[in-house]
């Protein structure tokens, strides 16, 4: 990291997630955790970008994401049809490049969308200090409405966490828990203790990573959406839970820590 380089902070937190990678036709998916794409998007709409305008700098930001509180996955049950009364069209296409009619005719199609509900992620962006000021600025004072991967996804606050001058990893190892209250006494719950640290999954850029996405956008153009990969890697962190009374019995050696449990 330059001296000339700052972390921005954010906590995606919402009743409703949705980060899609491979969506196709009638079936919506989620990743269980934020898409670049999804976030570059958030940026770009508080900064008042429009959907055509080439994602530029947005793409040099090394992103980090850290699972504070994993949820669980929504399928939503939907069904299509055309306001006129016509029959739908098939996803095929003839040799022109139009859609297929549905034979024989159908006039309601079902679909499936995937929500990620009540799930909590820090997510971490380094980038050059003026330009990621500039971005908090943005968050602060949003030119486009801010959604969670979906236009139904409103996230809920705070949503900037603020901007820190250390490195995107040391970040994520130095921000406190941002699970809810409700999740941390779930959390006691399940563990039958009051542990004083808990281990988070975290997914970081590297180019040296073993693993890749492919997430990166270059084009949000609603007509032309294309997509790279980049190289990550996951690693885990450790951070303080914050309870007031941590039980010493659960300081030890977890053997089921790195399965989530």
């Amino acid at each position: 990291m330059s001296a000339a380089e700052v972390t921005l902070v954010l906590r995606l937190g919402g009743p409703l997630q949705s980060w899609g990678d491979r969506s196709v036709f009638n079936r919506r998916d989620t990743r269980p955790e934020p898409t670049k794409s999804g976030v570059l998007g958030l940026l770009a709409a508080a900064a008042g970008r429009p959907r055509e305008e080439p994602p530029g700098e947005l793409l040099d930001l090394r992103m980090g994401v850290r699972v504070d509180q994993p949820g669980t996955l929504l399928r939503d049950y939907h069904t299509v049809s055309d306001y006129r009364g016509r029959p739908l069209p098939q996803a095929g296409v003839s040799a022109k490049g139009l859609q297929k009619p549905t034979s024989p005719a159908k006039f309601t199609h079902v679909t499936q969308r995937f929500y990620l509900q009540d799930a909590v992620f820090l997510t971490a962006l380094q980038g050059p200090a003026v330009f990621v000021r500039a971005l908090a600025d943005a968050l602060r004072r949003p030119v486009f409405p801010l959604a969670l991967g979906r236009r139904s996804c409103v996230p809920t606050q705070p949503l900037l966490l603020g901007v820190r001058d250390a490195p995107l990893e040391e970040v994520l190892r130095a921000e406190s828990w941002q699970a809810t209250e409700r999740a941390k006494e779930l959390y006691v719950r399940s563990r039958r203790a009051r542990p004083a640290t808990i281990d988070l999954p975290a997914t970081l850029d590297d180019a040296d990573g073993d693993d890749s996405l492919n997430d990166v956008p270059q084009s949000f153009a609603p007509r032309d959406r294309r997509f790279v990969s980049r190289r990550i890697r996951h690693t885990w962190v450790t951070l303080p839970t914050g309870f007031s009374r941590p039980d010493a019995a659960a300081d030890g050696h977890d053997p089921f820590a790195l399965l989530g449990w």
